[in-house]
C-alpha cells in the first residue's frame, strides 16, 4: 500500500520560507509524478505544483511561480516544495498528491498525504 507522509509545515511571517516534504513508501517512487495540492479555509482544494517523474518537468499555478521550487530525490523517495517569499495567501493545508503526471495536475491520481499546515502571518 502506497503511504504518503508530509512534513515541513510551520508558521512564518510574510516575506519567509519553508521547505515540505513528502515521503512516499510502499511504492516504487521513481514511477509517480508528484504534486503538491493546497486548501485554505473555506475554499475547495486548489493545484500548487507538480513534477515528472525524473524531476526534468516541473509545473507551478501561475500565483506561486517564482517564489515556489520543486524538486525530488529518487533516491530517498522524497518530494521537496520550496517555498520562498510566503504571502498570507499561501495559508493552507498543503497535500502531497502522486500518480500519472496527468492525473496528478487534476488531482486525480490515486494517493494522497494527510496534509501538512502552512501559516503566514501578515
Amino acid at each position: 500500500q502506497v503511504h504518503l507522509e508530509e512534513s515541513g509545515g510551520g508558521s512564518v511571517q510574510a516575506g519567509g520560507s519553508l521547505r515540505l516534504a513528502c515521503i512516499v513508501s510502499g511504492g516504487t517512487f521513481s514511477n509517480y509524478a508528484m504534486g503538491w495540492f493546497r486548501q485554505a479555509p473555506g475554499k475547495g482544494r486548489e493545484f500548487v505544483a507538480a513534477i515528472n517523474w525524473d524531476g526534468a518537468k516541473a509545473l507551478y499555478v501561475d500565483s506561486v511561480k517564482g517564489r515556489f521550487a520543486l524538486s525530488r530525490d529518487n533516491d530517498k523517495n522524497t518530494v521537496y516544495l520550496q517555498m520562498n517569499s510566503l504571502k498570507p495567501e499561501d495559508t493552507a493545508i498543503y497535500y502531497c498528491h502522486a500518480g500519472f503526471l496527468a492525473a496528478v495536475v487534476p488531482g486525480r491520481a490515486p494517493y494522497w498525504g494527510q496534509g501538512t499546515q502552512v501559516t503566514v502571518s501578515s
